[in-house]
This record gives structure tokens, sequence and C-alpha cells, in this order.
């Protein structure tokens, strides 16, 4: 699939960002289309984590633009700042970011029911993200009782569940070991990829970022390299199955899961 046919579903153009004397962004541009998957990586202090922030609402850039789709989005105002990122964007943090005294589904579900969504639904829809992810029989499990891997894929059920227009990853495999972190970044690339959802990852790690279609190097706060293309599938992808959808769930495709099919919901 040629990406570049279509326009991006998410833009930075010459953004800029300053914390007092220290320039962490400096006139970067970066494009995102559906479907595809970037990863961000550079040194610490880099400026790629202020610039996953500035793409994702959580920060304002001091100068540049920042479009979702055709929409500008870095001048709106709170709570429509809140609103988008609860609505269109999915986030996935190095620890997850959990609510401890909530089960795993109730977890999943929480962005659907602070936008309104009555409970049993909301819960309804976190549920279909079980099985596709390997957690069946981990739905009313806490946090605690999760192992490190369970916890982040939950986490990815959670950023996913709202059917975002692109999701942000912020060193997912961080706290994980190497096995466990590799299952966690092939999950979060197909699936999204399934779901034509943009996906930018932040991380310091090359094998995490060989699952992604493009890698953009970042260095002084500018983007100094990229390496693949749109498009290109990334090296570490293994050309998983499509699987059979259940009608009603607005997604044609799905991904396989530890050697089995396994339904995606959208």
């Amino acid at each position: 699939m040629n990406q570049t046919s279509s326009p991006p579903v998410l833009s930075g153009m010459t953004l800029s960002k300053s914390y007092g004397a220290t320039r962490a962004l400096d006139g970067v541009d970066i494009a995102v289309h559906a479907g595809e998957s970037v990863a961000v990586m550079g040194p610490s202090g880099s400026g790629k984590s202020t610039l996953l922030h500035c793409l994702a609402n959580i920060e304002r850039p001091d100068s540049g633009q920042v479009l979702l789709a055709d929409e500008r989005i870095d001048e709106l105002r709170e709570p429509a700042r809140s609103e988008l990122r609860r609505t269109r964007f999915g986030f996935v943090f190095q620890s997850g970011q959990l609510l401890p005294e909530l089960p795993a589904v109730e977890n999943v579900a929480l962005p659907l029911m602070l936008g309104g969504t009555p409970r049993r639904t909301a819960e309804q829809r976190a549920r279909q993200w079980f099985p596709p992810l390997g957690l069946t029989g981990k739905e009313d499990s806490r946090p605690g009782a999760l192992s490190g891997g369970q916890a982040q894929r939950v986490a990815l059920a959670r950023a996913l569940v709202t059917d975002p227009r692109v999701v942000f990853a912020d060193e997912p495999t961080g706290a994980l070991d190497q096995a466990t972190g590799q299952e966690v970044i092939r999950l979060l690339t197909e699936v999204t990829r399934e779901q034509r959802a943009a996906l930018v990852v932040v991380t310091h790690d090359a094998s995490v970022a060989r699952w992604c279609d493009r890698t953009a190097h970042v260095r002084d706060g500018r983007l100094v390299d990229e390496v693949g293309g749109a498009g290109s599938v990334g090296a570490g992808h293994s050309g998983a199955d499509g699987i059979d959808v259940p009608d009603g769930t607005g997604c044609t495709d799905g991904i396989a899961v530890a050697g089995a099919r396994a339904e995606v919901p959208r």
C-alpha cells in the first residue's frame, strides 16, 4: 500500500519548543499516515519525548503547527484539548499507568465511561479486546495480579478501545524484559496497522524501532535522519495472518496472536 497517495493523518510542521534557555525542538517536520508506524529515536535530552508531547497535544509548541488530518489542533483550548486526547488519541506509557484499585476490564473501559458511554456498554466493548491480546481470563484481575507484559497489554487495550486516529507510545517496552517487550511491540504495531491508526513510538531500543515502518532520528531538537519509507513494513514484522472479524465491528482485518487466530474488535 502506498501511504503517500493519501494525506497524513497527523502532521507536525516546523515545530519548535524551548524550556528556558534549552531548545528542545528546533523546526521539526514530521508526518504519519493512517496505518503507518513511526519510531522516534535519539539520545536522552534529544527532544524525542517533547516531540511526542507536542504531537499529542499534551504540550503546545512555541511555534509551528500540529494538524490532525486537516484540522489544526495545537491552538485548541481546554476542554477541547482534553476531549481530543480522550476520544481521538490513544496512549501507552512505559509503566502502563493502570489504576490499581480497578480490575483490568474497568481500566480498559475507563476512557469510554469518561466520555459518557454507559458502564455496561463500555465494559462490553472493553471485554472484546481481551482475547485478541492474549488476555482471556484476566478481565477481572487487578493490575497487581498481572505480570508486566499482561499489564502492558491491558494498557494497549485501553489505548485502542476508543478507536483512536493516532496511538502514542512513550517507551512502551522500557519496563519489560526483552522477550516480553518484543511481544508487546509486535502486538502494538500489528493491531494499529490493522485498525488503520497511525502509531508514534518513542524508544531508545533499536529492536523496538525495527517493528515500525519508519524510524526518525532526533538530535539536539532536530530531525537528522529517517530510515524506511511510508508504506514499508518494519523489519520485525512477521507477516501475521489476517483474521475473520465478527459482523458489526467495523473492522475488516485482524491479527494473529501467539500463533492462533483471534478476532480484533473495533
